[in-house]
C-alpha cells in the first residue's frame, strides 16, 4: 500500500508510524485512558485490511481518530487531534531552509529547469530566486486562504507566479512605445525626450524595454510598427544634410544614392542595437527581458515603407543569429518575434510576400517567427490586429472614452489553471458527477483569481513610475492608485486549462479529434468560456479564457495525478498532460488537419490561444513550411513551428547528429563530440523528457537524451 503524502509524494506504508504516533499521545493521557497495544494493532490491521493500493496521509489520520473514539478513549482521540494540529502548525513554519541551500549549493534541481532562461549559478540569479522562495512560503502559508493553497498542492489548480505574489506587481503587457517615444518618459529620473533619429529611437525602446521587466514577473511585446516614423525621421536628416553639402554639385540620384546608403547603416545598426541590447542586458530578476517584438504591416500606414525595411532587418538579423563565448552564430532566445499575415503578404503574389519568404526562411533556421493570420484575428476580435502579451495571452477588444480600441498600455492581472484530467479521473465517466465537479473547481479557480486581483487593488502608481506614471501602461499621477485599470475589462485575469484531450478520453473513451470526443470537448470548452463571461458581468473584472502555454505546467499535473491515482493508461503513464486544447503528439495527423481542427478552440479561447506543428529538418523543407503559411492565414489566428532535427550549438549544424566509430554522439559538420554543446533528439519516439544516459540491450552504445 502507498501511502500519499502533503507533498504528493507517495510512499511505502509503515505500520511502525502509526504505532509511535498513538503511542506518544497516550503518554499525555492517564494510564486508564491509554490504548492498549492490541487496541493499537487492531487499529493498525483495520487500516491494512482496507487493502487499497493508495490512501492520502489524512485518510489515516481520519481513521485513526474514529477508531479511538469507537473504543470510547475520548480524552485519548483529543490527545491525538492537538497531536495531529501541532504537527500541521509545524509544517506551517518556514519551509525555504532547504530549498535556498540547494540553490546556492546548485542542487535545487526543480529552479534549475523551472526557466531555461534563467542561470541559477549567477549571483543575480540567486538572489531573484531566493526572494521568490520566500514569497512562495509566504503565499503558501499567510497570504492564500488555506483552501487555495491546498488545491495547490494537490493539482486541483495551479496559482502561477507565487514566487511573485508578494508583492503588487502583475504579469505580461502591452507596451505603449508610441506614447513613450512619440512623448518622452522618464527612467531613474532622468527625462528621455521623443529621438530624433531611428537609431536614437531604437537605443530608448531597449531601455524601456529592460525597465519594464524589471518591474513585473511576466513578458511584454513591443509593436515596432511605431518605429517606422523614426526610420523617415534619419532619412529626412541625412537628406538635408546631404543636399546642402553637394545640392547642385552632383546628381540628384547620386545624392539619394548616398543618403540611402547612410539610412541602410542606421537601419542595420539600429536593428542591431535592439537585438543585443535585449540579450546581454540583464534585469533585477536575473534574466534577459522577456520581450516579443510584433512585426506588422497596415496599409493605410504612411510609414508602411520604412516599416518594411524594419521587418526586413529584423528577419535578416535574427536569420544570422548572435556569436556565442566560441565566435559561433547561434539562436538567441530573445526577441520572441512574431509576424502578421495579411492580404499582402500571405504567399498569393502580394507586394511583400519577399518579407514572409524571409519570415519562413528564418523560420526554418532560428524557429521563429511565430505567425498570426491577420484574417482570422480580425475575425475574433472585432476587426482588430493586435500582439500577444508575452505569456502568449491576448487582451479583449476594449474602447477608450472616445470609442477607439486601444491595445497598448494594457495588462494582464494574473494567471490561475485547472486541471481539468483529474476531474475526469474522479468522475470516471460519470457527466453529471463531472459537470457537478468542474462547476465546484470553477468556483475555486474564481476565488484564487480574486486573490490576485486583491494582491493590486490599491496598488499606487509609485510602485513602478516606468508603468504608471511615464507611459509603458499609464501616465497616472504621483501617489494616485491604479484601481481604475483593474475594471471594465481594462486589464485581463486569466483562467488557464490544460488536458482537452485527456479529459475527453477519460469521459467519452476517444480523442477529441474523434467526432463523439469533439462534441464533448466544444462542449466543455464553451461552459469554460461561458464561465469566465459570467464572472466578467458579476465583477466588472476582464476574466478571460487562456489557453496555457505553461509546458512545465502539463507535467506537473501529471506527475501529481499519477502519484495520486496510480498509472492510467494513456493518461498518467505518459509522464504528461496535452497543453491546453492541442492533439495529442501522439495522434497521426498532419499539419493542415491538425491547424484546422485546432482553429475551432481557438475562436473560442481568444483569452490566449496558439497551435504548434512539428515539420523535421525544417531546413530542407522550405518549400512545405510556405505551404503551412499559406494555410495559416487563410485557416488558423495562431501557430509556430517546431521541429525534432538534432542541433550542434557549436557550429550551428541543423540536422541529424551521428554516431561514429566509437560510439559517440558526434556533430558530421565540425566534429564537435561535447554533449553539453549539442541538443539530440530521440527520434523513435520524439521524446522530450529529462536527461538521462541509456544503455542499449547490447551495451555497446551509449545513447544521451537532451532536455528542450
Amino acid at each position: 500500500m502507498k501511502v500519499i503524502k502533503r507533498d504528493g509524494r507517495a510512499v511505502d506504508f509503515d505500520r511502525e508510524k502509526i504505532r509511535v504516533a498513538i503511542s506518544k499521545a497516550n503518554k499525555e493521557v492517564r494510564p486508564k485512558e491509554r490504548a492498549t497495544k492490541e487496541e493499537i494493532k487492531e487499529i493498525i490491521s483495520y487500516i491494512e485490511d482496507l487493502d487499497k493500493k493508495r490512501i492520502l496521509v489524512e485518510d489515516i489520520q481520519d481513521i485513526i481518530e474514529q477508531k479511538l473514539m469507537e473504543i470510547q478513549k475520548y480524552e485519548l482521540s483529543k490527545k491525538y487531534i492537538v497531536y495531529r494540529y501541532t504537527r500541521a502548525l509545524v509544517r506551517k513554519q518556514n519551509t525555504t531552509d532547504e530549498s535556498i541551500l540547494g540553490l546556492i549549493r546548485n542542487e535545487n534541481k526543480e529552479l534549475a529547469e523551472e526557466n531555461s532562461n534563467k542561470n541559477t549559478m549567477l549571483a543575480s540569479t540567486q538572489r531573484d530566486y531566493i526572494a521568490g522562495e520566500v514569497s512562495r512560503d509566504l503565499t503558501k502559508r499567510m497570504l492564500l486562504p488555506e483552501k487555495i493553497s491546498k488545491a495547490h498542492e494537490e493539482g486541483i489548480l495551479h496559482f502561477h507566479d507565487a514566487d511573485y505574489f508578494i508583492q503588487p506587481i502583475f504579469n505580461c503587457c502591452l507596451i505603449n512605445i508610441e506614447d513613450m517615444l512619440d512623448n518622452g518618459t522618464v527612467m531613474n529620473g532622468k527625462m528621455i525626450e521623443s529621438p530624433k533619429s531611428f537609431q536614437v529611437a531604437c537605443t530608448v525602446t531597449t531601455q524601456i524595454i529592460a525597465a519594464v521587466a524589471s518591474n513585473q514577473y511576466g513578458g511584454q511585446s513591443v509593436d515596432l510598427i511605431h518605429l517606422g516614423k523614426y526610420l523617415r525621421k534619419s532619412y529626412n536628416k541625412f537628406k538635408k544634410e546631404i543636399e546642402s553639402k553637394y545640392k547642385g554639385k552632383i546628381k540628384e540620384d547620386i545624392i539619394e544614392g548616398i543618403v540611402q546608403d547612410r539610412l541602410k547603416a542606421e537601419l542595420k545598426a539600429g536593428v542591431q542595437t535592439i537585438q543585443y541590447q535585449i540579450n546581454t542586458l540583464m534585469t533585477t530578476n536575473g534574466q534577459s527581458p522577456f520581450v516579443t517584438l510584433f512585426l506588422h504591416l497596415e496599409k493605410d500606414d504612411p510609414y508602411i515603407k520604412e516599416n518594411a525595411m524594419i521587418i526586413e532587418e529584423v528577419l535578416r538579423q535574427r536569420y544570422e543569429g548572435i556569436k556565442n563565448e566560441a565566435g559561433v552564430y547561434v539562436t538567441p532566445a530573445f526577441p520572441k518575434l512574431v509576424y502578421v499575415l495579411d492580404e499582402f503578404n500571405s504567399l498569393k503574389g502580394g507586394e511583400y510576400d519577399y518579407l514572409t519568404k524571409l519570415a519562413v526562411k528564418c523560420s526554418a533556421k532560428r524557429m521563429y517567427p511565430d505567425y498570426i493570420s491577420a484574417k482570422k484575428m480580425r475575425e475574433n476580435y472585432e476587426g482588430n490586429v493586435f500582439s500577444p502579451m508575452g505569456c502568449r495571452s491576448f487582451l479583449s477588444p476594449w474602447k477608450d472614452e472616445n470609442g477607439n480600441y486601444k491595445f497598448e498600455g494594457r495588462f494582464n492581472q494574473g494567471v490561475v489553471s485547472i486541471n481539468l484530467p483529474q476531474i475526469g479521473i474522479i468522475a470516471d465517466g460519470d457527466e453529471d458527477k463531472f459537470w457537478k465537479l468542474l462547476d465546484e473547481r470553477l468556483e475555486l479557480c474564481k476565488e484564487a483569481l480574486m486573490c490576485r486581483h486583491y494582491a493590486l487593488l490599491g496598488t499606487k502608481s509609485d510602485i513602478s513610475p516606468i508603468h504608471w506614471q511615464y507611459g509603458a501602461i499609464a501616465r497616472l499621477a504621483k501617489g494616485e492608485k491604479i484601481d481604475k485599470l483593474l475594471y471594465g475589462g481594462y486589464s485581463t485575469i486569466s483562467l488557464g486549462y490544460i488536458g482537452i484531450y485527456e479529459l475527453t478520453k477519460l469521459m467519452k473513451g476517444v480523442s477529441h479529434t474523434d467526432p463523439k470526443g469533439h462534441e464533448f470537448a466544444i462542449k466543455v470548452m464553451k461552459h469554460l468560456k461561458e464561465t469566465v463571461t459570467k464572472w466578467k458581468e458579476e465583477t466588472n473584472i476582464g476574466f478571460a479564457l487562456y489557453g496555457t502555454p505553461a509546458e512545465s505546467l502539463c507535467y506537473r499535473f501529471a506527475r501529481i495525478d499519477k502519484e495520486r491515482f496510480g498509472t492510467i493508461k494513456d493518461i498518467t503513464d505518459k509522464g504528461y498532460y496535452t497543453n491546453s486544447y492541442h492533439v495529442d503528439v501522439r495522434e497521426k495527423i498532419d499539419a493542415f488537419d491538425k491547424l484546422k481542427f485546432e482553429s475551432e478552440f481557438q475562436s473560442i479561447s481568444t483569452g490566449g490561444c496558439i497551435s504548434y506543428i512539428e515539420i523535421p529538418n525544417m531546413s530542407k523543407n522550405i518549400d512545405a513550411l510556405e505551404s503551412v503559411v499559406q494555410f495559416i492565414y487563410d485557416n488558423i489566428q495562431y501557430a509556430e513551428f517546431n521541429t525534432k532535427s538534432d542541433y550542434c550549438h557549436v557550429c550551428g549544424f541543423d540536422g541529424e547528429i551521428i554516431i561514429n566509430k566509437d560510439n559517440e554522439w558526434e556533430c558530421p559538420n565540425c566534429g564537435n563530440k561535447d554533449h553539453s554543446k549539442m541538443t539530440v533528439v530521440r527520434r523513435t519516439c520524439g521524446y522530450l523528457g529529462e536527461n538521462f544516459w541509456n544503455v542499449g540491450k547490447t551495451k555497446e552504445i551509449k545513447q544521451r537524451v537532451m532536455h528542450l
